[in-house]
């Protein structure tokens, strides 16, 4: 089959979720004819919006660090990120309950928050800890931004060009990874203090993995999140993939939600993209395809037939966990709690019990960990006058086959409130609740179509490799390249509008399709 020019110029995106929405924008600002394909009727995916009797819940991410990832993304198409989001800095940025009956607020300055830790746990060196913990976590990031960030990778191989030769600068990088360590190993070899040290183990918060079992190197997320802040978008994280898709429509990008692809088409044995066919039997011919589809799913169900040879080399590369999923909890309260900031850790009784039971046994923790977004004092609109919209998440194994999450969640909905009422300090919780809803890791796994219910896509375990996840340029289909969570870099609103740039510039470097003549033209000129 020839292809005429719009074909070879047209790039079509599978996904409008974050990373789906950045590479339409990226491809775009660089001259690409680019048609976005979202099954649901809304864009963002997980980034979506629940509104009922006056409270307004972000139903997905509720953190956004690293806010140059987005500035990045804006400024390809010579765009302020600025004039489409109103960013409100939050410090401090947590508050920490723990069982004990204590808590501890986490803020950005490395030596104000140590002075804090001296006069929180005297006489246990946890702040000199803490200071030794945020220089080897700058490290960490460093080389991140050295070798891993920024360019499509799928393992160590990718990362380091060891064909550069020995240089003193890659060998102190490759020792300095703490390769064969663990998360909660360093946490805990520079934070004596347990409290302490839970509260840090929740960095991995953002990759949905349990701190035992994930690679050391992820200890950087704590320089990045101290380093460039955490910040609330007005209007919710949904302001986020609404700036995007305004940027993409200024852009060009043609937007086709309510619309489901049933799979890739490719050509030559399977070997090239061709293009891809709708749930509705349409085929639509494309130069490549940006798939933000789980990548497992990407491989099991949307390339099988066409590419089975592809399929099978994706499923021997590594054995695919998916991340941990979760039960969230959207309350509306008639009256908010004074004692809490916008976000809040209720912390379990004992981490390890806690990672033991999701990540090992598959079974939702008996005394859980809760993460509360109360959104009302930040932004009041979200809540009737006095109220507050919280948006709680307890993290829960991804599916297995005997979870019935009918008949689970009264039950659980039941631990999680107990929680909140003793360690979280709220003990007439239920007496303010007006408004009540929930997701479960079942919903999760049928609204989003992600691997057995997991939010952030594929687990980072593994000291060794565990930081690794698919390449965002496929190595076995031509003109095929993936973005999201389940993606390189991994999960977390940063890291996967990073996919997103990654898999267009990869994209645009390896030429599989031709630029539209009529590049728009940066604002401004």
């Amino acid at each position: 089959m020839t292809r005429n020019t719009a074909e070879r110029n047209r790039v079509g995106v599978i996904g409008g979720g974050l990373a789906g929405l950045a590479s339409a924008c990226v491809l775009a600002a660089r001259g690409y004819s680019v048609t976005l394909f979202e099954k649901s009727p809304w864009l963002g995916g997980k980034a979506a919006v629940l509104s009922e009797n006056g409270f307004r819940f972000d139903m997905g991410p509720t953190i956004l660090t690293i806010p140059s990832v987005l500035r990045r993304i804006f400024s390809e198409a010579g765009r302020r990120l600025e004039d489409y989001l109103e960013l409100i800095r939050l410090d401090p940025q947590w508050r920490c309950f723990f069982s004990d009956g204590t808590s501890l607020d986490l803020i950005e300055d490395t030596d104000a928050m140590a002075a804090r830790l001296d006069a929180y746990a005297p006489g246990t060196g946890s702040a000199d800890g803490y200071r030794r913990f945020q220089a080897l976590s700058e490290r960490l990031n460093r080389i991140s931004q050295r070798h891993y960030f920024w360019k499509s990778i799928g393992s160590v191989r990718d990362m380091i060009d060891w064909r550069a030769g020995f240089s003193l600068t890659l060998m102190s990088d490759v020792l300095n990874m703490r390769m064969g360590r663990s998360v909660a190993g360093t946490v805990r070899k520079f934070n004596p203090d347990p409290r302490v040290a839970q509260m840090l183990d929740h960095f991995t918060q953002y990759v949905g993995s349990c701190p035992e079992s994930s690679p050391a190197v992820l200890c950087g997320i704590a320089h990045m999140q101290t380093d460039e802040g955490v910040w609330y978008p007005k209007g919710g994280t949904r302001a986020v993939p609404e700036a995007l898709v305004q940027l993409g429509e200024e852009l060009g990008v043609e937007y086709r939600p309510d619309t489901g692809i049933k799979r890739v088409l490719t050509e030559q044995n399977g070997t090239r993209v061709r293009g891809v066919e709708t749930d509705t039997g349409e085929t639509i011919e494309l130069a490549a395809v940006v798939s933000n589809a789980d990548s497992a799913r990407t491989h099991r169900e949307l390339l099988r037939e066409q590419a089975p040879r592809a399929a099978q080399r994706f499923e021997q590369r590594r054995g695919y966990e998916p991340a941990c999923s979760g039960v969230v909890l959207y309350l509306g309260l008639n009256k908010a709690y004074d004692h809490l900031l916008h976000h809040d850790f209720v912390f379990s009784r004992d981490p390890h019990e806690e990672f033991e039971s999701i990540y090992r046994k598959g079974e939702p923790a008996p005394d859980p960990t809760c993460y509360i977004a109360s959104t009302a004092r930040t932004e009041p609109e979200t809540a009737p006058p006095g109220g507050d919209a919280l948006y709680v998440l307890v993290h829960a194994p991804y599916l297995r086959p005997h979870h019935d999450w009918k008949k689970m969640l009264p039950e659980y909905r039941q631990v999680i409130l107990n929680k909140l009422k003793t360690t979280g300090q709220m003990p007439d919780i239920e007496s303010r609740i007006v408004y009540e809803s929930a997701l479960t890791p079942q919903d999760i796994h049928d609204r989003y179509r992600v691997l057995n219910g997991a939010i952030y896509g594929l687990a980072s375990h593994g000291k060794w490799n565990g930081a690794f996840k698919p390449a965002n340029r496929s190595p076995d289909v031509k003109g095929l390249y993936l973005a999201g969570g389940a993606a390189h870099p991994g999960p977390g609103m940063p890291m996967v509008l990073m996919s997103g740039w990654i898999a267009a510039d990869a994209l645009d470097q390896d030429g599989v399709a031709s630029k539209d003549s009529r590049t728009p033209e940066p604002a401004g000129v």
